[in-house]
């Protein structure tokens, strides 16, 4: 099969033909319809995060089941599924107690590719190929009759940006919400908060295009960051401070911003992804004396599924905006043009099309 494979770090992914492990107990084989291109997986390829290479990457996705191995009783060849890039266990203590996004034995966002036989294998997603082989756990099951190229983006963006909104923070309706970062899962906050009937919405970001976006979401107020201090941007806007601070950026500068931008008793969540050791600055005397939160959030929160399957129904409503988010679609051969793309800022989501 063919697979996008980063055999070195700072180098263009290799477009590859490559064997896939057999299904095993407790497996599903799902034939990939489509893959979206997620930054974090740009900071896996740049070295930002840790990544043992060679590996094939990439974490949402959505497909077809072709195969089942032995004890699978969730799914059956034909199913339309979602991947998810953290699986559930179902009997850690995380799972025991309805938090099957905080599970212990569920992370994995890329398999290992065997040097001697070019065999992909481990327990990751890699979504960047034809095929995928998860565990039982690491599959949602959808409706059919919606369509699964757009739903490719279900299994880290949209779920990670409404369930920050929807579980993480649980934003009640006329809060006032402030976005900081407005990629693929910052609009994603952006159309949360307008599902929670939050306001104002105020959405940040350095890019006019990506602002201008943000309002097709719900954002009611846009701050262009390079040009205003975003913190009394937001203070204006809310009579002293928002209720709510989303930071999607992952710089530590952004972090401080968004603890610094809420009101006393107000929350700041953090969903950027930053490399390992990077630190923030927060004023403890604020911390202390105002009651602020500063909140971290895993994947929206979400249980997998529970909330994916809701998500897919808002989206066959017309609730949820999922069409609007992909701004660009490629086929693998094009995945080096696709990653530079959301490098440039240029995309809202992207999507690999197999």
């Amino acid at each position: 099969m063919k697979a996008a494979v980063l055999y070195e770090i700072n180098k263009p992914l290799v477009v590859d033909e490559i064997d896939i492990d057999d299904v095993g107990p407790g497996q599903v084989m799902v034939k990939t319809i489509a893959s979206g291109l997620c930054r974090s997986d740009l900071h896996r390829m740049e070295g930002r995060t840790p990544t043992e290479v060679p590996a094939v990457i990439g974490h949402e996705a959505a497909g077809i089941v072709e195969q089942v191995g032995e004890g699978v009783t969730y799914v059956q060849p034909g199913d339309h599924v979602v991947t998810t890039f953290v699986r559930f266990c179902g009997t850690c203590r995380y799972c025991q107690t309805g938090r099957p996004f905080l599970c212990a034995h569920g992370r994995g966002t890329a398999q290992v590719l065997r040097k001697d036989s070019q065999r992909l294998t481990g327990y990751g997603g890699s979504c960047f190929a034809e095929r995928l082989l998860v565990p039982e756990r690491g599959v949602v099951k959808v409706r059919e009759d919606a369509p699964l190229d757009k739903l490719s983006i279900l299994g880290c963006a949209v779920a990670t940006g409404v369930g920050a909104v929807l579980n993480t923070a649980r934003v009640e309706a006329g809060s006032s919400v402030a976005i900081i970062g407005l990629g693929g899962v910052g609009l994603n906050v952006v159309q949360g908060a307008a599902l929670a009937s939050a306001y104002p919405i105020i959405a940040i970001d350095v890019l006019d295009h990506k602002l201008e976006m943000a309002k097709q979401f719900g954002a009611t107020h846009l701050v262009n960051a390079g040009k205003e201090d975003p913190v009394e941007a937001v203070r204006a806007l809310t009579d002293g401070g928002a209720d709510y601070a989303f930071e999607v950026v992952g710089r530590p500068e952004s972090v401080t911003q968004a603890f610094d931008m809420v009101a006393p008793g107000g929350e700041a969540i953090m969903l950027g992804v930053s490399p390992p050791g990077s630190k923030a600055s927060i004023d403890i005397w604020q911390l202390h004396l105002t009651g602020k939160v500063l909140r971290g959030c895993l994947y929206g929160s979400i249980r997998q599924r529970v909330d994916i399957p809701r998500y897919v129904d808002l989206y066959m409503a017309g609730h949820l905006k999922l069409d609007e988010l992909i701004s660009r679609t490629y086929p693998l051969e094009d995945i080096n043009e696709a990653f530079a793309a959301l490098k440039a800022g240029e995309v809202a989501r992207s999507i690999i099309v197999f």
